[in-house]
């Protein structure tokens, strides 16, 4: 009987703490190709929302320079700077942001295709979800419409399967 307690006593702390293990992100077992295609949708995924917003600018400025436009600005009149400037600033902290995931994102391929063990990539994944974290801020903070907030969530998707696979902490949705 005293072996008993003596053996439970020491057993409840293990108990204890893999029951804490089992509710943190554990690395899926995956293979090299099965990664491989996690990262070839969050390169998709990047292509598809940079060439959106590209679409989306292009569209604007064409817009705004039709005469209806430029009718409709002269009645209520122009925005002012300031206005201008915080439109400005947000479109180039996307811009910027935008531009270090797909810095990052080749990254990830060039060092994953020269492995042979993917999870030695698991550093240049965390740069991946760290500038997805930033856009994830700026989408957040901004008005970029429903397309875009749709594109950004599909993107945000792969990269958490992305980083559930090497046991990383997913992005807040």
């Amino acid at each position: 009987m005293i072996f008993l307690k003596a053996l439970g006593w020491t057993l409840s702390p293990l108990l204890i703490l893999a029951g804490f293990s089992a509710g943190t992100t554990a690395a899926q077992p995956l293979t090299k190709p099965q990664v491989a295609n996690l990262i070839v949708k969050v390169e998709n995924g990047v292509d598809e929302f940079r060439n959106y917003l590209k679409k989306r600018g292009e569209n604007a400025t064409a817009a705004a320079s039709a005469p209806q436009t430029q009718a409709r600005r002269a009645k209520r009149g122009s925005a002012n700077e300031s206005t201008k400037a915080v439109a400005q600033a947000g479109k180039d902290d996307l811009d910027d942001a935008l531009s270090d995931l797909n810095r990052s994102t080749n990254r990830l391929r060039r060092k994953f295709d020269a492995t042979d063990t993917w999870m030695q990539t698991k550093v240049e994944v965390e740069r991946v979800i760290e500038d997805g974290r930033r856009i994830n801020q700026v989408v957040a903070r901004g008005r970029y419409g429903s397309d875009a907030a749709r594109l950004w969530a599909v993107l945000r998707a792969g990269m958490n399967d992305l980083a559930r696979a090497y046991a990383l902490q997913p992005m807040a949705m």
